[in-house]
């Protein structure tokens, strides 16, 4: 039997799956890993201890599985690895030297923040018309280039030695073939680098920012870059010789795993933070949103994302003394909604779309004595309830108005989550049988590029469609309006608390720049 291996690496966890041609799993396997946060507005990964290490790992455990002598948990499958895909983070930047190794921890993606000035600066170089019209989106903390000027400026020693860069994806496909690569989506987002009309590097824009960096082949998602080297074989357990697809950032594999990829269809991941990408046939940059390039030439995106959405329910728990997620569900399933008169904004690690502002800050409004972590577990969920119904409005104004939602990610697993975003934005919501995530859309990417795949639709039909109940519409409008408000009450206030923030993490107790200027692009 051919096999098809998907593997995701993801802010919290990585996981990789084991996929016959027609879509039924045989295997899977993850791990949890932790992200560095060694000062306000940063956030990086450790691409050896994490994302190789990873990799190594889920590969193992899943080629394990394929021997006779194997033994996961639903025995061994007897199959080869027919193709590999792999999806991860993004857009990232980690730079490398000549011979690929890593020279810093890996710059995650819109969730750190540290380029701010670096976003103003090449704002008012170039233009921010002209940025939009030719690179799709306003530059922010979601993109690369400002960041890899961050590194430029502030590590001149890592720059000096920095020959090309990667993303989480194309790093294990570096590891495993040798290839430098990447795949057109992710580098749609590293704006200002890459030309949206052209499906192309915009060199001269590329040579100013990024002076003498090599910059990647670029590939799509689904097209074999290579195989797996001895080295990489002996490593991984992976064959050698076995072919390896380009892949691309996790979101986008997950919305090919749900066939949500049509104008109309938004696909919304539950995950440690929130996305949610829509197609459309025409596209139309916004300021508020990231338009891109699909998986597939000539096929257009917008996208947009919270900062936080599963972080935040961690958080409490943690507060809560490490409370089961579990119980906190069932706790705050039993409370009405409104969570008895709590509002949460979840802006604590500033925020994305359609805010751009890393220096907004959480809050919690309405405590009192009789509030406790049940409520402050379900005002959480509703937060991102109210997030994604600003995003979702923010899409119809720039033209992708939302027909079809897809929930995805482990969010799903529990019926509450998913039931508060539909009763917040009024809209039902399918749930995919297979909830596994993006390794199961690299899974079927691989298929393509070996020429085993059948259409992502016949692989994961719908087990459930979460519909929005109408006795609590109401109440979610007045506390979805009262939501919108805060922030332009709040925000002179949070941004003034981000710079002490920023000051007292500074060596020294001083940041050097200033704040992020606030509003749309910074």
């Amino acid at each position: 039997m051919e096999l098809l291996l998907g593997l995701d690496i993801g802010t919290s966890s990585s996981k990789g799956v084991l996929v016959s041609p027609d879509g039924t799993v045989v295997a899977r396997a993850e791990r949890a890993h932790a992200t560095s946060y060694p000062r306000p507005g940063w956030a990086e990964h450790d691409p050896e201890a994490v994302w190789w290490a990873d990799t190594v790992a889920i590969c193992r455990e899943l080629t394990n599985a394929t021997t006779p002598e194997g033994g996961h948990a639903g025995g061994p499958t007897g199959g080869q690895i027919a193709g590999v895909c792999v999806s991860g983070i993004g857009p990232c930047l980690l730079p490398v030297a000549a011979d690929g190794s890593p020279l810093r921890p890996a710059i995650l993606y819109g969730i750190d923040t540290r380029a701010h000035v670096e976003i103003a600066e090449l704002t008012e170089r170039f233009g921010a018309e002209a940025i939009l019209r030719r690179c799709g989106s306003a530059l922010s903390s979601q993109a690369v280039g400002p960041k890899l000027a961050w590194l430029r400026r502030r590590e001149p020693d890592v720059w000096a030695r920095t020959a090309g860069f990667h993303m989480a994806s194309s790093f294990i496909v570096h590891r495993l073939t040798g290839a430098y690569v990447l795949d057109h989506h992710s580098a749609s987002q590293c704006d200002p680098l890459y030309d949206l009309a052209g499906q192309d590097w915009a060199e001269d824009w590329a040579a100013e920012v990024a002076p003498g960096l090599r910059l990647p082949e670029l590939r799509w998602p689904a097209e074999v870059v290579g195989t797996v080297s001895p080295a990489a074989a002996a490593a991984t357990g992976l064959p050698a010789g076995t072919p390896v697809t380009a892949g691309t950032i996790d979101a986008w594999a997950e919305a090919h795993s749900v066939a949500a990829t049509a104008p109309g269809d938004v696909m919304v991941m539950y995950g440690t933070t929130l996305f949610v990408i829509a197609g459309v046939t025409q596209p139309r940059p916004d300021p508020a949103l990231w338009s891109t390039v699909g998986l597939e030439p000539d096929s257009r995106c917008l996208a947009g994302g919270m900062a936080t959405s599963g972080a935040l329910t961690q958080w409490v728990a943690d507060l809560a003394g490490g409370k089961a997620h579990a119980d906190l569900l069932a706790a705050a399933a039993r409370l009405p909604a409104g969570a008895e008169g709590l509002l949460v904004l979840p802006y604590f690690a500033g925020e994305r779309t359609p805010l751009y502002d890393p220096d907004a800050r959480g809050l919690i409004l309405g405590l009192t004595m009789r509030h406790g972590a049940a409520h402050l577990y379900r005002a959480v969920l509703e937060a991102t309830g109210y997030g994604l119904r600003h995003i979702l409005e923010a899409l119809a104004e720039a033209g992708a108005r939302p027909r079809r939602l897809v929930a995805v990610g482990g969010g799903t697993r529990q019926r509450l989550w998913p039931q508060i975003v539909a009763d917040i934005t009024g809209m039902a919501q399918e749930v995919p049988r297979e909830r596994i995530g993006a390794c199961f859309g690299d899974a079927h990417l691989a298929g393509i590029g070996v020429g085993l795949a059948r259409d992502p639709a016949t692989w994961n039909d719908v087990e459930e469609t979460v519909e929005p109940d109408e006795a609590v519409r109401d109440r979610y409008e007045h506390l979805y309006q009262l939501y919108r408000s805060l922030y332009p009450a709040t925000r002179a206030q949070a941004h003034a608390l981000a710079r002490l923030q920023n000051e007292s993490a500074a060596p020294g107790g001083r940041r050097g720049g200033g704040a992020a200027r606030a509003g749309r692009g910074t």
